[in-house]
């Protein structure tokens, strides 16, 4: 049966589980819409597909079921989505992190079990990427929230002391002549930290080849996001200590966050072309025996 109509069997699996797992789906993309910490996920799925049709249309081989893979995460899938329901009592949002990974768990046991292991490694970039389909529990969104005002803390002293404008930092404090500012939740920008750090990983897997490169490009979204947090603390700073006050409650404060976002995706596809191009570079190079070899 799977070997005749792999792709029906997939999806007949798939629709089951979305039937069981649906009030989690629901769960999921209702905090995705109403809370901007969340915001990613409803792009995972949409990437994923996308990015399998693309590998797809390249694919040689033909699918030879991956049974004992397959079937192993499926039972892995079982296993967590029941522990998540009796074997603990754990915080919601804890419960729904453990129903979506059981879920997650569920289609990449499905298409391994569908398409077998050849096509499945061939497409681990798209199937590890459903990973970001689980929303984290908010324990770990807080401790990451505050890591990123710090760092961004951090990114604005710098951009005071390399301007000459004296800054004194004391945690998420900044305080400049006429002016301090506490780096608040809000202005971790984990919405668009998250959504830049997504960009990256699509952009490093579909524009670049070797490995060390990708992780490269990853590896740097995380800085650039800082980098991109402490500019835009640093510029509305500037504004209402040398311009007009009104800057640190105007659109710019509120409605800002686009604009460097823009700047830090710009960062990324610059060190994109040059870890593009430095790749063309030694691909090209011609392969030529040293002497008496």
């Amino acid at each position: 049966m799977i070997e005749r109509a792999p792709k029906s069997v997939f999806l007949f699996l798939s629709a089951i589980s979305v039937l069981a797992a649906w009030r989690p789906l629901r769960e999921a993309f209702s905090l995705a819409i109403h809370d901007e910490e969340y915001t990613h996920l409803l792009l995972i799925l949409p990437i994923v597909a996308a990015l399998i049709w693309l590998e797809w249309r390249s694919q040689g081989s033909l699918p030879a079921p991956g049974l004992r893979l397959g079937l192993f995460l499926m039972t892995i899938s079982l296993l967590v989505a029941g522990f998540t329901r009796w074997g603990v009592r754990p915080l919601p949002d804890e419960r729904l992190a453990g129903n979506m990974l059981a879920l997650v768990a569920w289609w990449v046991g499905c298409f391994v079990l569908c398409f077998g292991t050849r096509i499945s490694r061939s497409l681990l970039f798209p199937l590890g990427f459903l990973l970001l389909l689980v929303p984290l529990p908010r324990f770990l969104v807080n401790e990451i929230v505050t890591g990123l005002q710090r760092g961004s803390a951090f990114a604005a002293h710098c951009l005071f002391s390399l301007t000459g404008v004296p800054v004194e930092q004391d945690g998420i404090l900044l305080s400049i002549p006429d002016l301090t500012v506490e780096v608040a939740k809000e202005c971790s920008s984990i919405r668009s930290s998250s959504l830049l750090l997504v960009t990256t990983m699509l952009l490093a897997q579909l524009f670049l080849r070797t490995p060390w490169r990708k992780w490269l490009l990853i590896f740097l979204a995380i800085p650039v996001s800082l980098f991109k947090n402490g500019l835009r603390i640093f510029t509305i700073a500037m504004l209402a200590t040398r311009v007009d006050e009104s800057y640190l409650t105007g659109r710019l404060h509120h409605q800002g966050g686009v604009v460097f976002f823009a700047i830090g995706l710009g960062v990324i596809f610059l060190v994109l072309w040059i870890l593009h191009r430095g790749e063309r570079g030694s691909l090209s190079k011609p392969i030529t025996n040293a002497p008496g070899s």
